[in-house]
């Protein structure tokens, strides 16, 4: 498989995703008039379809033919596509809104679980590529839904549609090296590793990076659902705001750039988990004390800085530690955990907000971090040199 191929597939599908998400909530509020508490309730069954779709596809990416998985999620969520063109009301909105996060979760895993298979490039090259590329999407569909929206909502979901042909298109023509038989996939996995033989090192490290994603997220929602509340508290504008995001999206694209201009020997993964760990804490720090706008763009760049270099570097050692039997279960789980920390996160945000304050909220935080951060270097220094990498 071709990296330059799974990167591009990404981004259309990334982009593709950007049309249905961003809006959601302004589409439920103020034209199908639903109370907050409703379109919450909504947000929330998105999420959690899309953890049982990671989950799953990662299940069966290690024992099924991943061509066929894959196709037949984007066929399907086609079909959504088209449906919400068409059907966009109430209440079958949330009902396709609910297979779309089934979908999405699915085929992220699945992106994800093939770039474990490309062997010519260092996994973490591989996982930067895709973590770019994912956001290029981003940034563009976001910087077009706002004027599509103004015209016409099914306009969104059209062009969606669109973009999911052309997503099968580059599938069927540039993915044939993943369309490998059932028999002989199981047989591989089987004989890389039996699960009896999996070192004890390797489950550990592997599933504190699994808690360390999930607790990163949880509290990075707080800048999606929260920080927005207390900017306009303060007296800030919501384009004020919104500044803000396009600051997160340039920098993450210039910052993966730079990343995958150097050599991948030069910074290992551990190094980029543990110095985004420290960003992460000193965002919430500016943010615990943020009154003034710069201090709030100090705040994002350094949130950027930590989940550029962070986000893609878990996903590539979790790679590493993972054999053959495993890869694409974890990968599913990866993006699972990211789903669950997305769907609690504004309710433990909320939560600490009535009993406490913002400033608490964002003080958690970097306590929790800084336990997180203590966590990480502890298991670096006495468990990660009893690992076996399975890319030696």
């Amino acid at each position: 498989m071709k990296l330059r191929w799974l990167a591009v597939a990404a981004m259309i599908n990334n982009l593709g995703m950007s049309f249905v998400w961003p809006l959601t909530s302004v589409y439920l509020h103020n034209q199908l008039h639903q109370s907050l508490t409703v379109i919450g309730v909504v947000l929330l069954v998105n999420s959690l379809t899309g953890v049982a779709g990671s989950t799953l596809s990662g299940v069966l990416y290690d024992g099924h033919n991943p061509f066929k998985l894959l196709r037949g999620a984007a066929i399907i969520l086609l079909g959504v596509m088209v449906g919400l063109t068409l059907w966009h009301g109430w209440p079958i909105f949330p009902v396709w809104l609910a297979i779309e996060g089934f979908l999405a979760g699915w085929i992220q895993a699945q992106i994800n679980a093939i770039g474990t298979s490309i062997h010519s490039t260092a996994s973490k090259r591989v996982f930067n590529t895709l973590y770019l590329f994912q956001n290029l999407g981003v940034v563009i569909g976001s910087s077009m839904v706002g004027f599509l929206y103004d015209i016409n909502v099914a306009l969104l979901f059209a062009v969606a549609a669109v973009l999911f042909v052309i997503f099968l298109i580059i599938l069927q023509l540039t993915f044939q090296p993943v369309n490998r038989q059932t028999t002989s996939h199981l047989e591989t996995a089987q004989n890389v590793a039996q699960p009896s033989a999996y070192p004890r090192a390797n489950r550990i490290m592997v599933y504190i990076g699994f808690l360390t994603l999930f607790t990163i997220w949880v509290m990075y929602q707080q800048w999606v659902s929260n920080v927005s509340v207390y900017m306009t508290h303060l007296g800030f504008a919501l384009s004020q705001y919104s500044i803000l995001w396009t600051i997160n999206a340039t920098g993450i694209v210039l910052i993966q750039m730079g990343l995958n201009l150097l050599p991948s020997h030069w910074i290992t993964e551990r190094m980029q988990i543990t110095f985004g760990m420290v960003m992460f804490i000193l965002s919430f720090i500016v943010l615990s004390f943020a009154h003034q706008y710069a201090e709030f763009v100090s705040a994002m760049i350094l949130l950027t800085i930590g989940e550029s270099t962070m986000f893609p570097a878990i996903p590539a050692l979790v790679n590493q530690l993972s054999d053959g039997s495993r890869k694409g279960k974890y990968q599913g789980m990866l993006n699972a955990l990211i789903s669950a920390g997305r769907a609690v996160g504004p309710l433990i945000g909320g939560i600490i907000i009535e009993a406490t304050s913002y400033t608490w909220l964002f003080r958690s935080a970097v306590a929790l971090y800084v336990l997180l951060l203590v966590i990480l270097l502890v298991s670096f220094a006495f468990v990660m040199h009893r690992t076996v990498n399975y890319e030696d």
